[in-house]
């Protein structure tokens, strides 16, 4: 019984002083989306990072303009500024858009050299976040991403020859 009075008290406590503040933060940043980058699609959590992603699905659908969040940018404990990308669905493993292939694996004067932008500490293999030591370079690192999305054909129709 002790086990699951401290496994439920455990829960009780990350959603009162967790998940349930995240909400708040997550607004915000929703509010704030047009501040931080003209396309709306770059959000940035105030105060680090916190339970997020549940929020943004929930939230997302409601936006006005409609915008599909693709980056979140956010400091770590270290002070350090993380870029990550949104994934496709809250359990998923893959990204809405990932950082650049060229980018992967690679940390600090590699990656500054690869991607063009002074500063950066990592990319992770599988490109779903990024590191950078302030708040400009992750913001470039996401604008740069964003700008070598590959283009979207528009649809064909058989009719038209």
């Amino acid at each position: 019984m002790d086990l699951v009075q401290e496994e439920f008290l455990q829960r009780l406590h990350f959603y009162q002083y967790s998940w349930l503040p995240a909400r708040a933060l997550v607004e915000e940043a929703l509010a704030q989306r047009f501040q931080v980058d003209p396309s709306g699609e770059i959000i940035e959590l105030a105060k680090g990072g916190c339970p997020w992603k549940e929020h943004l699905y929930h939230l997302e659908s409601g936006l006005s303009p409609p915008v599909t969040i693709t980056f979140v940018i956010y400091t770590d404990q270290a002070g350090q500024w993380r870029v990550q990308c949104v994934p496709k669905e809250l359990h998923s493993f893959q990204s809405r858009l990932p950082l650049p292939e060229s980018w992967r694996g690679l940390r600090d004067e590699a990656l500054d050299q690869v991607s063009g932008i002074p500063g950066c500490i990592f990319v992770h293999a599988s490109g779903f976040i990024g590191g950078h030591h302030t708040r400009e370079g992750a913001l470039s690192m996401a604008r740069a991403t964003l700008a070598q999305r590959p283009a979207c054909k528009p649809p064909t129709s058989p009719l038209i020859q």
